[in-house]
């Protein structure tokens, strides 16, 4: 099978662009990020993703493996994030995403671990996406 579907949306994420990602979403689409509350809408959801982005300097995803069930698809990446000091490091996750009749996203979810990313000089610095 083929990552197609995943690589599309995986490189509007890298494009680093909040509104270009919720405009993948549905209107009434909902994205969970982690054990962070659900955010509901495009507009809900770019503002989310803003607020983690302007934790990182960028960000990319490396698809391990992809599977699409329908109009579901699973995701399982290594991700690599930019910090602002300019280091990087490196997490696994997995997303799992649900698209409508349109084609766009009616519900997508990140499991990961960002505890690595905010880790400085053993303290943790916290963000809520």
């Amino acid at each position: 099978m083929s990552d197609d579907v995943a690589r599309r949306v995986f490189d509007v994420v890298d494009s680093f662009d909040p509104d270009a990602f919720a405009k993948l979403f549905a209107d009434d689409g909902t994205l969970r990020f982690g054990n962070a509350a659900p955010s509901q809408g495009p507009e809900a959801i770019a503002a989310a993703i803003r607020g983690f982005f302007s934790t990182l300097a960028g960000l990319s995803h490396r698809i391990v493996r992809s599977w699409e069930v329908g109009a579901e698809v699973v995701a399982e990446t290594e991700v690599t994030y930019d910090r602002l000091d300019g280091t990087q490091v490196g997490v696994v996750a997995v997303s799992i995403w649900t698209t409508g009749d349109d084609g766009l996203i009616t519900d997508y979810r990140i499991f990961v671990d960002l505890a690595p990313l905010y880790e400085t000089q053993g303290s943790v610095v916290t963000t809520e996406v």
